[in-house]
């Protein structure tokens, strides 16, 4: 293939992904490199080869940044701009109903949201603080602490994104493939190398990863984005069962600690859960194991629809056996031990709380209120930390924040800080398990509110559901995933509780925001005996104003018809319909 077709990098249409029709011989090509040739079979991958998406910096830099937002070519802004973590978001005033109907350029605003790549969600007390400065300098106070490590702002001006960049470099943290057909974000461990109980540590994999491959323009042209999660922690806590690729820190019974292999996972409108393939993965050949898969997908993945250019259609139609084979005998050029599964996790992963390090400091996981953040707090956070002798800290795929290396006779001291600052190591259930995308606020394709729905729903909850709570009758959180449209960023179908956006009518005629609800999906990580998706009930939708007069019912049900053991999810499973209304 040519350098050409490798070195192209663009996101294109973000608009939801399609249920894959049944299995049949295809009547078209897939547009697959080593089986189609590399010529572009849509406009997407026209503009990709033509000009990659990491070409667009210097243009910003040198022309946008000087003449501002109406000087950039319109498929830079609606592509291109996307490899270095900006998106426009969305006009203020455009209500829900209106999503569907007005085209991209009608939606946006003269205005970014620009994502901070954390890759293992690793940040120093010093990293916090320049992002804390740039969100207070350039982004009028926003910070959104998103279910993929990273840290999202708002309000940017492209004039201000060359000296963001500067900013963000010289403390070692970039925008770069933040967004578009690439390797994104690749999600950690937030208790890497410091948890008592660890299997592994992959902080190691996770920054060769980074530096030998994100800007690589042989990797810059994917069929469409593609995800990574790497833990070696027995909790299983970075979602892998929902990534393009995971590895899971084991023991193998012969060859010693390693990783298990997973592949082909996402969620979107089409949710699929990823599949093991059977194979052992050493250290040593991680990072080559990484790039076999990724080259598979960049070679094989379907490209001629950008509905189906995802690894988990590819791994649908090949099946584990074949992709297996095909990373073996094309890629790596040799076989992978088989190995079993990891055990299945015994504990919750998203660190909530305070533990003990290997080291016999101390972290504190605490919980923000869905993912809701603002400068002033980050760079407070940051102060409170040296004070308290802490200069590192990780962001986690479950929008929480978990703070390293506290000396025992710190923690006390700490914890009242955090506590003023809203940052609580011993949330309620419902603020500890409730995650929230970012909603119409800024969302181009939100069709409902988040933030404010999410808070909302925690402070009813804790007060109508203190009685369960205090008495112990309901002592495990029940997850509450709140989606502003169909796409899944929050992890609907892996909820406990799921809640995908929508406009509901009313009595009166005129739509009102609401939700469709699924119920019973979890994951690894999520003490769940297997993972697996939520179920939905025809006609279960609720408005935004009733949300939690419907959540109370339900939990108020599982707690009277729950049998000994039962978790939400199983009890959701096995319910009557009607139990579930």
């Amino acid at each position: 293939m040519t350098q050409t077709a490798l070195a192209g990098a663009a996101a294109g249409s973000d608009r939801p992904e399609r249920p894959a029709r049944s299995t049949r011989p295809a009547t078209k090509p897939h547009g697959q490199w080593k089986v189609d040739g590399t010529a572009p079979l849509n406009a997407n991958e026209v503009w990709k080869q033509e000009d990659g998406g990491l070409s667009v910096r210097e243009r910003i830099e040198n022309n946008y940044a000087k003449h501002g937002f109406d000087s950039i070519d319109g498929t830079d802004l609606h592509g291109r701009f996307r490899w270095w973590g900006l998106y426009t978001q969305r006009k203020p005033g455009i209500d829900g109903g209106k999503t569907a109907t007005l085209e991209p350029h009608e939606l946006e605003d003269k205005y970014f949201m620009l994502r901070v790549r954390i890759d293992g969600g690793a940040l120093t007390t010093e990293q916090l603080r320049v992002i804390g400065g740039i969100s207070t300098d350039f982004g009028r106070g926003t910070a959104d602490l998103t279910d993929r490590q990273n840290i999202q702002l708002h309000w940017i001006r492209v004039e201000d994104v060359p000296e963001i960049w500067r900013r963000l470099e010289a403390v070692g943290l970039s925008t770069t493939e933040a967004c578009g057909d690439v390797p994104r974000v690749i999600l950690g461990s937030p208790v890497a190398g410091i948890a008592k109980d660890e299997i592994i540590d992959p902080t190691p994999l996770i920054r060769e990863l980074s530096e030998r491959f994100i800007g690589d323009p042989d990797l810059a042209n994917l069929p469409r984005k593609y995800k990574t999660a790497i833990t070696g922690h027995p909790s299983q806590d970075v979602v892998h069962e929902i990534n393009d690729f995971a590895l899971v820190g084991m023991v193998h019974p012969e060859l010693g600690v390693g990783y298990d292999l997973w592949v082909g996972g996402g969620l979107s409108t089409s949710a699929r859960l990823a599949e093991r393939l059977g194979a052992f993965v050493s250290p040593d050949i991680a990072a080559e194991v990484w790039l076999g898969v990724t080259s598979i997908f960049r070679d094989y993945g379907y490209r001629r629809m950008r509905t189906k250019a995802r690894l988990k259609y590819l791994l649908a139609d090949w099946g584990p056996e074949k992709f297996r084979q095909v990373l073996e005998e094309e890629y790596l050029g040799f076989r992978l031990p088989d190995g079993p599964a990891a055990p299945k996790p015994s504990a919750p992963g998203d660190h909530v709380g305070i533990h003990e390090q290997k080291d016999g400091r101390y972290y504190l996981g605490v919980a923000p209120t869905a993912g809701r953040l603002s400068g002033s707090l980050l760079v407070s956070l940051a102060e409170v930390l040296e004070r308290h002798g802490s200069h590192r800290l990780r962001t986690t795929p479950h929008q929480k924040l978990v703070l390293l290396d506290v000396p025992q006779d710190q923690v006390d001291s700490l914890n009242v800080e955090l506590e003023g600052l809203g940052l609580s190591a011993k949330p309620s259930l419902f603020r500890r398990s409730t995650i929230a995308c970012t909603g119409i606020e800024f969302c181009k394709l939100a069709i409902v509110e988040t933030k404010v729905t999410a808070a909302t729903a925690i402070a009813e909850l804790e007060k109508r559901l203190a009685d369960l709570t205090d008495s112990g009758q309901l002592v495990q959180p029940i997850a509450l995933h709140i989606n502003g449209c169909p796409n899944s960023c929050a992890r609907i179908q892996t909820a406990d509780i799921g809640l995908k956006g929508m406009m509901l009518p009313t009595p009166g005629g005129e739509p009102t925001p609401g939700f469709q609800v699924h119920l019973g999906g979890g994951l690894a990580s999520h003490e769940r005996e297997e993972a697996g998706l939520g179920r939905t009930i025809r006609g279960l939708k609720v408005t935004a104003e009733n949300l939690p007069d419907y959540v109370e019912r339900v939990v108020r049900r599982f707690v009277e018809l729950r049998t000994e053991g039962e978790t939400f999810a199983e009890w959701a499973h096995r319910s009557e319909e009607g139990v579930l209304q």
